[in-house]
Order: structure tokens, then sequence, then C-alpha cells
């Protein structure tokens, strides 16, 4: 399969401009800090030298993370940092760049995200990996944005002076998926789904698995909206109105772009040597199989973007916070594909 793969050596085929030099270190934002942010976050640094992480440091609260640290039972030292001597204080102690006093909330999990784009916009980090958050705290305190990806094009503008279109991908060792629609409902799904946005979409998949995962000519599958990509026009005609010209488009680019094919068949192990993106018209069509893969392992990456994210591919967990059983690996594999991405 032509994806990137975290176990073996990956030439990047052009370096992202917006990316500082490799001795920089990954920013970790605090997520929410009623989750399982701060844990994995622990944990991900306890094992750093079992996975070979690259240096991180975290925009937070360090009193939060001491207290996580010794409820939990790990330890850990923690260090207040600055972005700079971060890579330095990583060796022995997790680097902690602090927000301002009596910040919490609502508030603290947004001021976290901004100054972490801001650190990266700064050459003082070289990829942002956000922790969790709870999108229903953020709405009740006024978040006008549907999620994370949303609010980082905003971000992009403001640090980057850069028109962004965020893509959210999903992606693992066994599959990669890109959702053209996302966070809305399925009824509205087939009127957003246009000639326009799959075209867009598309091109800003294949630019980014060429910049960022030094893939050459990146193959992008699309699968169709209806049972059976349409059948033919006799189970719905979007397919034939709108998929199949947009991925002409695409082709006429030079894009390596197929479909519309269905759904049903487009995701066992055969089909799945066959392309690098798997692109569905809506959310859970892209994200079941990725879920059922590489549940644990799956990590959320934004495409678009002046700068590289990733996040772990889970939510809050609030039923379990603090009990010390969160699992730290999706958050491992974001880290560590941020590192790999950016050398």
């Amino acid at each position: 399969m032509g994806r990137l793969s975290l176990n073996k050596p990956h030439a990047i085929s052009e370096p992202p401009r917006a990316m500082t030099p490799s001795k920089s270190a990954l920013v970790l934002t605090q997520g929410d800090a009623s989750g399982v942010g701060p844990e994995i976050t622990l944990k991900a640094f306890y094992a750093r030298k079992d996975h070979n992480l690259p240096p991180f440091f975290v925009i937070g609260h360090p009193e939060l993370y001491r207290r996580t640290s010794r409820d939990l039972g790990l330890e850990a030292a923690i260090e207040a940092a600055s972005a700079e001597t971060a890579p330095e204080v990583f060796t022995g102690a997790l680097p902690v760049v602090p927000l301002q006093e009596g910040l919490s909330g609502p508030a603290a999990t947004i001021r976290s995200i901004e100054l972490a784009v801001e650190a990266v916009a700064q050459g003082r980090a070289r990829a942002v990996i956000t922790n969790p958050i709870s999108k229903a705290a953020l709405y009740d305190a006024g978040f006008k944005h549907p999620g994370h990806t949303e609010f980082l094009g905003e971000l992009a503008q403001r640090y980057f002076g850069a028109a962004a279109r965020p893509v959210m991908m999903l992606w693992s060792e066994e599959l990669a998926v890109v959702p053209v629609t996302i966070h809305v409902a399925l009824a509205r799904a087939p009127k957003l789904l246009t000639r326009e946005l799959l075209v867009e979409t598309g091109r800003i998949v294949a630019q980014d698995l060429q910049k960022r995962f030094g893939l050459a000519k990146p193959r992008l599958a699309f699968a169709g909206l209806n049972p059976h990509a349409g059948e033919g026009g006799a189970m719905g005609r979007e397919e034939i109105e709108v998929i199949a010209p947009a991925i002409g488009e695409l082709q006429s680019q030079g894009i390596d772009a197929r479909g519309p094919l269905p759904a049903d068949t487009l995701f066992h192990a055969a089909a799945r040597k066959t392309y690098d993106a798997a692109l569905c018209p809506t959310h859970d069509q892209a994200l079941i199989p990725i879920k059922t893969l590489a549940f644990e392992r799956a990590v959320n990456v934004t495409l678009g973007l002046p700068f590289f994210r990733a996040s772990p591919d889970h939510g809050t967990a609030f039923d379990i916070a603090g009990r010390g059983v969160a699992d730290p690996t999706s958050l491992i594999q974001a880290i560590k594909l941020a590192g790999r991405v950016t050398a």
C-alpha cells in the first residue's frame, strides 16, 4: 500500500513551508481538563523511550498534570518550561508551558489551542497535537465552531495570514479515509454534496498526501452515496450527476481518482491495496470502517492547513477519566505521525 508507514523509513517529497527545523518540539494542547487528555499525555510521556517519540511539550496548567500524576500514581516529573527549552527538559520531565493563572474551563481549552497554533506560526514548535475537547461544554460557553477542524481553519487565517479549507482525514496503517461531509445531519448530506465540494476536497487530499506524506501520485477512491453506488441510477442519481463528474474533473487535473465505487465493497483487504485514501460522501461511511479496523490506533489528521495537526481519534471519555485506565495508543500514534512527517 502507498500510505506512509510508521514502521519503516519513508522519504518526504517536499518539506511543508510552514514547518520549522526538526530540533523544535511538537506542541500538545491541554484539551478538556476533566477528560482523559492529561492522563494519556502523561502516559505518552512515560512511553516516550519505548516508542522513540520526538520531544513534545504541553500548553496547560502544570499543577493539573502534577495532580493527575499523583492521583494516578505515575510519579512523573512536571516542569514549567518554555517552547524553546522543551526539547532539553523533555529528557527528564514533561515540559508544560503555563496558561494564564486563573484561566479554566472552556476558556482554558480554547486558549491552549490558540497558543499551540501561534507557537507553530512563530517557529517555536513544528506541529500541533490536540487533545480531546468537549464540544458540548464549548458550545455552552459560546464556541461558534462545529469542532477542532473548523476552528483550526480560523486560526490559520489569524496566525498565518492564509485562507484555509480544512479537510478531516482519519489515518491508520490499514486505512485512510476522508468524510466529504462531516458533522451534519444525514438528511442534509446529499444536498451539501456538490461537484465543487468533491473536487476541492479531492484536490486538497491529493496535495497533502504528496506534500506531507511523500506519495508521488496519491490514489484516491471515491465511494458512492447510494447503495451499490446508485446501481446505474436505479437507486439514486448522485453518482451520475455529481460524483462521477467531479472524479472526471480531478482526473483532468492529473489526479489519480477513481469511482464512484460501492461503499460496501470498498474496505476489504484486497480493495484497500488499490488506493491510498477513500473519500466518502458521509461521515459514518468513512469512520465506521476505520474505527472497526483500527479503533485504538487511528489518528485524526487535518489536511489543507499551513501547519500539520493530528489528534487521537477519540473523545474526552469522561466516564473513565481519573480512573487510570485510559489507553494512550491513539495519542502516541498521533505524536509518532507528526514527528515523522515534520522531520
